[in-house]
């Protein structure tokens, strides 16, 4: 039995268990002399289906791990598995394929040698889609029973529900830590691999960058494992030529939609310029390289330039900028709009102009907010490799040109692992590298957003 089919008998499972607690619940409450329960039948609902579902929901989890494993070793131990190779990538093919024809997904075999294992497959996964259904039935008769015995007049149900619910909110919260911490691992964990290879002074301060995967892993050039280019250009695409673009038009934006804007204009435009936020990258990176690029290179041949290229930094960093002008109008806008109404009605009442309350009131109280939205879309951008791939390409030139190709560090993790490399050679371990740094890099600029942010709501909630 698939795990989604065994997920719908869960909650099935649950929702009996709800169904039962509830009227067990009504029951007490009729037999009642007060006619008062200590919590509603709602929470011994929830009581015995929680003790329902969730042991199932575990155990779930547990077989959709454990099932596979136990289904190949069945049809291993079978006679039919006897003409299999030892080991090897055709003795793994026969058995994915001969898997793959007995769970349905598909129609036949190419080798003809997998044949014979389909019969033993469908055996396995026909017994332990049994013994999945009996566990799961027991488990949830099992925790059933114990939770409807618990049940009584002057049981505390709603007590104990927030009690799970709590240490639900708490696993979800785990979850999402462990992860970053598993992440961070990995990431250390292959850094320092790369480091054993490549001295770390010549990664971060060279300046030429061109790893070569058909050299020995252990004769690899240091000197073209120099990142100052990829480091340069994320700097020049993401955080320079983006920000001039997104943080005026972000700024002004946000100052004419909370001070100027008619209530109706507002309503309209505000949605509108937020769209931009929800427009995936790959259709920026079509209008960059379809329309930006090629407008640029006219330009730039028009005015004498001879030697300018369809792919430029320009290009990429402007529609980079578009694309974040949202983060910026966004915060910009709600850091304004928090901004006492007293403090701007008193620079009104003391003659000022409406422009000179923005500039020398409005704007410099909103500033610990417009900060961290700019330190936000700074994050953001510097992590953007579609608009690069397709408008910037891939070569890593240290120039001050933007009207030259150059690439950024995300855009060169994805082409190192995404080759045919091993992982045990430098040129592949220098993506982990590369987003290490860049990882310290976006955590800084969130850190400072956060302390940021921190002290704009301690000056006005």
């Amino acid at each position: 039995m698939s795990v989604a089919l065994l997920l719908l008998l869960a909650l099935g499972l649950g929702l009996a268990g709800w169904l039962t607690g509830r009227a067990r619940a009504w029951a007490f409450h009729k037999k009642s002399d007060s006619k008062r329960l200590a919590s509603l039948p709602g929470y011994h609902a929830w009581y015995l289906a929680l003790w329902v579902f969730i042991p199932v929901l575990a155990f779930i989890a547990i077989w959709s791990a454990l099932s596979p494993y136990l289904i190949t070793q069945s049809v291993l131990a079978s006679p039919a598995a006897d003409s299999l190779p030892e080991f090897g990538f055709q003795r793994e093919t026969m058995l994915q394929e001969a898997r793959a024809v007995a769970s349905g997904n598909a129609s036949g075999v190419f080798n003809p040698g997998a044949q014979g294992l389909v019969q033993p497959f469908e055996e396995a996964i026909s017994f332990y889609g049994i013994i999945g259904i009996l566990v799961t039935l027991l488990i949830a008769f099992v925790g059933g029973v114990y939770a409807f015995l618990k049940l009584k007049p002057d049981f505390r149900a709603r007590t104990r529900v927030e009690r799970i619910v709590m240490a639900i909110l708490l696993l979800a919260s785990l979850v999402a830590i462990l992860t970053t911490f598993g992440i961070v691992a990995s990431l250390v964990f292959e850094t320092v691999r790369f480091f054993g290879m490549v001295d770390p002074v010549s990664f971060l301060t060279g300046t030429q960058w061109g790893p070569d995967p058909t050299t020995a892993p252990d004769a690899a050039d240091p000197t073209r494992y120099g990142a100052i280019p990829l480091f340069w250009g994320t700097i020049f695409i993401g955080a320079i030529i983006a920000m001039i673009v997104a943080i005026p038009l972000g700024l002004m934006s946000a100052v004419y939609l909370t001070q100027y804007a008619a209530p109706t204009v507002r309503r309209w435009i505000k949605p509108a310029l937020e769209i931009l936020a929800g427009v995936p990258t790959v259709v920026y990176g079509y209008f960059a390289a379809l329309t930006v690029a090629p407008f640029i290179r006219d330009i730039a041949q028009a005015v004498g330039i001879s030697n300018a290229s369809s792919e430029s930094a320009l290009a990429a960093g402007l529609v980079m900028g578009v694309m974040i002008i949202p983060f910026v109008s966004s915060m910009a806008d709600d850091s304004i709009a928090a901004v006492p109404s007293s403090m701007r009605d008193g620079s009104l009442a003391m003659g000022a102009t409406r422009s000179e309350t923005i500039k020398k009131v409005l704007v410099p109280a909103a500033l610990p907010g417009i900060v961290a939205g700019v330190m936000l879309a700074v994050s953001r951008a510097i992590g953007e490799t579609m608009i690069v791939v397709m408008a910037a390409s891939t070569a890593a030139n240290l120039t001050g040109n933007p009207l030259e190709a150059m690439t950024t560090v995300t855009v060169q993790i994805v082409a190192l692992l995404t080759g045919e490399g091993s992982f045990d050679h430098p040129a592949t371990l220098a993506a982990f590298a590369l987003g290490f740094v860049l990882f310290l890099v976006t955590l800084a600029l969130n850190y400072i957003a956060l302390r940021v942010v921190k002290r704009f709501r301690e000056a006005y909630e």
